[in-house]
């Protein structure tokens, strides 16, 4: 079953994610098919970075995004929606 989660990175008690599409049976940390984003929790607002069309395309396809992952796609999601729309104008 192929998962989108995050992989932990950074510094000890500074940690940094990376949002990556992997087989489930693969480590947290190890080998992953691709990388769709960032997540910074340290910084204040956290900083997101998703790419929204890869994410769609591999839930598509039958990837199971983590319970984390679905609430940082649910906070991520509006915020781009707002910038398409600033730029539209």
């Amino acid at each position: 079953m192929v998962k989108i989660r995050l992989r932990r990175m950074g510094a000890k008690k500074n940690p940094f994610y990376r949002v990556v599409v992997a087989d489930s049976k693969s480590p947290r940390d190890g080998r992953f098919i691709e990388e769709i984003g960032t997540y910074n929790p340290v910084t204040q607002p956290s900083e997101i970075k998703i790419d929204m069309d890869r994410a769609e395309y591999w839930i598509k396809n039958g990837a199971q995004p983590t319970d984390t992952v679905r609430a940082l796609l649910k906070k991520a999601a509006p915020v781009q929606e707002k910038a398409e729309v600033s730029e539209d104008e």
